[in-house]
């Protein structure tokens, strides 16, 4: 039976990058429970409020989309729309040709990386330098993030002293502390030499119009202090309705994905500088961005539109904690990816229609997810959907469910399969069908406990 890609990559990953991705998000997962019970008494009725508040923003974007980039307009920034990721890396191209830039220092943001920023700029000559700290050691070696907060996830710090040594950047050393003191040294002068300072938006509030940046090492408030051009790319679904929304979103947030109550640096920008500003930015230009996403919209999906990206579903997932994130093959890894990959993916989706499969169902992702997306039931809608296009990527290590149709509608078949069922532990490998012969590969079959709860019921109606 042919596996699953997925099965694949995790059984070819090494035995040290598996720890390294099961420690890190076991206690990305640990550090979110703690916040969240000792901070608060329901937390569910937390997340339960922000996904309500999410979902009808959602489903009320054309009212809400078009009042953000109102208010963005009249605080002095320009609005531009981008209907894929084409036109995206067009808008920021043209902005760096319009003013001469060359060099642009850039924060993290998932959007960038969704639609190829990076990669497009310096097909046109032009500098385009991660400051984050993990996406820049993702950028000097060539490789792709592997967690949606954590990018270097995957990576142990002698692996990261070792890409330094090779980038020049010093000789080897693995202590954290001077690890990070030379990327510090690097990114400095990048700051002060750049053009123009891009960064994501991890919400945007129509009421004032006002973007909400939130990281840990301060690199945005870089970006933005010494650069002259603030270029902003947004996904459409990053709107809140109002800004008393933004203290229910950002205590949730930092408490997900980090286990903070607050990240060290919160930004609230309104657009660019004021006459009365002694520094910052003298253009700010807003990229909304659709790429997909009115299609989603549109689908029996939507609501993985809630996602504010802070990763606690991967975290928390078995599938994605025996795998990393590069098993899923695209920007967004784990559950949110397994869904929302295949869905921008749009005509290509066949080819990942098999990543709803990589998941046990278990539901945990549903259970922290503080928007209380409901994804066991949004991966059920995929698997349905590649079964219906007859993808064969959802098709694969999919076993033939005839027989056991026969067998589950039989009552006679049912109970005589139940009362055999003993003799299962003693079958012999080589007559096992593939489903089975795959299962006990790396597993043994628990010791059988089926009919006891008919023959409860038979003794019971007799007396």
């Amino acid at each position: 039976m042919k596996h699953q890609q997925i099965d694949q990559f995790a059984a070819r990953l090494a035995a040290d990058k598996r720890a390294a991705v099961y420690d890190g998000s076991k206690s990305g997962y640990d550090a979110r429970l703690r916040a969240l019970t000792t901070s608060y008494t329901a937390p569910d009725a937390l997340r339960r409020l922000a996904g309500d508040i999410k979902q009808h923003t959602v489903e009320n974007l054309d009212t809400y989309l078009p009042q953000a980039a109102d208010r963005l307009a009249a605080n002095g920034a320009q609005i531009h729309w981008a209907v894929d990721s084409e036109e995206a890396c067009a808008h920021v191209l043209r902005i760096m040709r319009e003013n001469n830039a060359t060099k642009i220092v850039k924060a993290k943001t998932m959007v960038s990386e969704e639609i190829g920023l990076a990669p497009y700029l310096e097909k046109e000559g032009l500098e385009c330098l991660e400051t984050d700290l993990g996406e820049f050691i993702i950028q000097i070696d060539h490789d792709h993030p592997s967690h949606i907060v954590k990018p270097i996830i995957h990576k142990n710090r002698r692996e990261i002293a070792a890409s330094f040594e090779k980038n020049g950047l010093g000789a080897y050393d693995d202590d954290p502390t001077t690890i990070t003191r030379r990327a510090r040294r690097h990114l400095r002068h990048k700051y002060l030499a750049a053009d123009i300072g891009l960064t994501g938006a991890n919400f945007v509030s129509a009421e004032s119009g006002r973007i909400v940046l939130v990281t840990n090492e301060g690199n945005s408030r870089f970006c933005l202090a010494a650069t002259k051009i603030h270029i902003a790319l947004v996904g459409i679904e990053k709107i809140l309705p109002r800004d008393r929304d933004l203290a229910l979103f950002l205590n949730l947030l930092a408490r997900s994905a980090t286990g903070q109550q607050l990240t060290s640096y919160t930004e609230f920008i309104r657009g660019p500088k004021s006459p009365g500003q002694p520094d910052g930015p003298e253009q700010m230009h807003v990229i909304f961005v659709d790429n997909g996403r009115s299609e989603v919209l549109a689908s029996n999906c939507r609501e993985i539109l809630r996602c504010i990206r802070c990763a606690a579903c991967l975290n928390v997932c078995p599938i994605y904690r025996q795998s990393s994130g590069h098993a899923y093959r695209a920007v967004y890894p784990g559950p949110v990816g397994a869904v929302l990959t295949p869905l921008l993916a749009g005509k290509r989706f066949p080819e990942l229609a098999d990543l709803p499969k990589a998941s046990t169902l278990c539901g945990a992702c549903n259970e922290v997810c503080p928007v209380n997306i409901p994804i066991p039931d949004l991966l059920l809608r995929l698997r349905d959907r590649g079964k219906q296009e007859k993808s064969e990527a959802a098709l694969a290590a999919s076993p033939p469910m005839g027989e056991f149709a026969i067998l589950a509608s039989s009552p006679f078949l049912w109970k005589t399969a139940m009362k055999a069922g003993v003799m299962a532990p003693l079958v012999p490998t080589f007559l096992m069908p593939a489903a089975g012969k795959t299962w006990v590969r790396t597993r043994g079959l628990p010791a059988w406990r089926g009919g006891k709860f008919r023959k409860w019921m038979k003794n019971r109606q007799k007396h």
